[in-house]
């Protein structure tokens, strides 16, 4: 990885960039579940909605957006206090610690945000570089729900929730 490649807070100029790097993660259909025809007005509203208290980002190599993040609140209520977040990758920037850098970002804003853990509710558990990636980490997997993910071949594979302490 380039050692220029930065994280900063997502502008409404990234999406422009930000849009192709989702589409082509959701029409693969293999390590995110969401639906493998989303929209990208759809996409735009649930990768930006983050609450009054969310934030998206982007990994960055000068103007070239590598890869993407969204982060808040878990649940709403009592448990308010748990962060949660998502990330995307562009497919030729996978490999080279773009991944590690948003999700290192993403605990950092978790921490100093206040919440008390991250937790990740639906892993693809076939997703076995970003399962190593959040391990090496510190998260753990607390459970995985069986068959919960439909592969595009038909295959269903399990969802994990995966978990960090802050």
């Amino acid at each position: 990885m380039a050692s220029a490649v930065t994280v900063r807070d997502y502008t409404d100029a990234d999406w422009a960039q930000v849009w192709p790097i989702i589409e082509q993660v959701v029409r693969a259909g293999d390590t995110f579940p969401f639906p493998v025809d989303l929209s990208e007005d759809d996409a735009r509203a649930i990768w930006l909605e983050n609450g009054p208290v969310g934030r998206a980002s982007v990994a960055v190599d000068g103007d070239r957006v590598l890869g993407t993040a969204k982060m808040g609140r878990n649940r709403p209520g009592p448990g308010a206090h748990v962060s949660t977040a998502s990330y995307m990758v562009a497919s030729d920037a996978r490999g080279l610690g773009v991944g590690r850098l948003l999700v290192v970002d993403s605990i950092e804003w978790a921490r100093e945000s206040g919440y008390a853990a991250m937790q990740f509710n639906a892993v693809v558990a076939t997703n076995k570089s970003a399962v190593r990636l959040y391990e090496s980490l510190g998260f753990t997997v607390i459970g995985t729900v069986p068959r919960a993910h439909e592969l595009p071949s038909g295959e269903r594979v399990g969802l994990s929730i995966m978990h960090l302490d802050l």
